[in-house]
């Protein structure tokens, strides 16, 4: 394995610049949160009844930036300083998203959306390839995966309850200068941490289209991670309806408002923590194959379901299967992919995971936003439902079965 500890590792409590890690990623996620929120408000405040189509489209940006952008930053990681790079771009995604209150056109979201992301799709291989220079025991880099899929779920559950709670006294345009707080405090924890050295391997010194062209060969040349990226399918396509048409479904079928979107967010996290919480357990002495395959299942049954268009109790349990199946999904991968690289090609092989899964936001986010206007939300969730039945079929015939 990539990672197994030469020495006593520090415990993970006493490791200073983890716990800053986390505590940057915790402050920025529920900034990110709050602002996708408002973002689905927003589109649903100039567009209306169409705000599926620029939710999708908007959305379908943020990914063009990661699919185009997380490869080469990744490619040219190990020549950037990594802290001075991380926090220079958490300051510029500050700077953008203060323009996001004055939006009033369509286009001005869909400018303002790709360069915040271009941002990030430089920020997150930075990130995920420090952490297990941080923490270089395994056992500490599952829980820490752990605690990061963890972030994520709180942040889908405490951002809609606490934009829901703000929108009671502030405009949801405001709430956008929040988050810009929110990464600015996540750079000065980057300004006090101190990163480990991470050296350069070989293939890094041949330019980074070489790094690029090695990351993705490499990863797309490993069967579990070539599986990995197709069960991401189903975890996309369900983020994808939960982003793009749930503030649609709540305005529509629900006849609520933009307290109760909020609140239907926060529902999809309750059910993604509940599984991050407990996953590191159930995977002890157990392979990975049958979540994967679990998560895949919860999320068909979630989009049958949905597609006869239920009340509040049944999207309520909707809710909970979609955030359930991603976590099943999402949370192991970490695992997955250093177990299948060196410590040193950690970079490579995340800037390869993180873009090639986005390819699956891309396409679903057009698709969501495209079904839900020009068929009907019944028949978006069949649609993607249909895709998420592929993806199950296609991780149980080719997730290998031995480890």
């Amino acid at each position: 394995m990539a990672l197994l500890s030469q020495t006593e590792p520090i415990p993970m409590g006493k490791n200073a610049t983890y716990i800053k890690l986390l505590s940057a990623q915790v402050v920025s996620l529920v900034g990110t949160g709050i602002s996708t929120l408002t973002l689905a408000l927003l589109a649903w405040d100039i567009a209306g009844d169409e705000a599926s189509a620029v939710l999708g489209i908007a959305f379908a940006l943020k990914m063009i930036a990661y699919v185009g952008l997380a490869p080469v930053f990744g490619a040219i990681a190990h020549k950037l300083p990594r802290k001075p790079a991380m926090i220079t771009l958490d300051l510029v995604r500050a700077g953008f998203i203060m323009f996001l209150p004055f939006v009033t056109e369509t286009w001005q979201i869909y400018v303002l959306v790709f360069c915040i992301n271009a941002c990030s799709a430089g920020f997150t291989p930075l990130y995920q390839s420090t952490l297990p220079a941080v923490l270089p025991d395994e056992n500490q880099y599952l829980r820490a995966l752990s605690f990061s899929r963890l972030a994520y779920d709180l942040e889908q559950i405490i951002s809609p309850l606490l934009t829901a709670s703000l929108l009671v006294v502030l405009g949801f345009r405001q709430l956008f200068i929040l988050n810009a707080f929110t990464f600015l405090l996540s750079a000065i924890l980057l300004m006090i941490c101190v990163f480990p050295l991470i050296k350069a391997t070989p293939h890094c010194e041949n330019g980074p289209l070489n790094q690029l062209k090695y990351g993705l060969q490499s990863y797309l040349s490993t069967p579990r991670l070539r599986t990995l990226w197709i069960g991401y399918l189903a975890a996309s396509a369900a983020s994808a309806m939960v982003i793009v048409n749930t503030v649609v479904y709540v305005n529509q079928v629900l006849v609520g408002g933009e307290q109760e979107t909020a609140l239907a967010m926060a529902v999809v996290g309750f059910g993604s923590m509940v599984v991050a919480l407990k996953l590191p357990k159930w995977l002890e002495g157990r392979k990975l194959r049958g979540f994967m395959l679990l998560g895949s299942s919860m999320i068909v049954v979630a989009f049958v379901i949905a597609a006869q268009l239920p009340g509040w109790y049944g999207f309520i349990w909707v809710c909970l299967l979609f955030g359930a199946g991603m976590s099943f999904i999402q949370t192991p991968a970490g695992v997955l992919i250093t177990r299948s690289c060196q410590d040193e090609d950690a970079t490579a092989f995340f800037a390869a995971h993180f873009s090639l899964t986005h390819l699956w936001w891309l396409f679903t986010y057009l698709l969501a936003g495209w079904s839900a206007v020009m068929l009907g939300l019944s028949a978006a969730y069949w649609v993607m439902g249909v895709l998420c039945l592929g993806s199950l079929l296609a991780v149980y015939r080719w997730f290998p079965k031995e480890d």
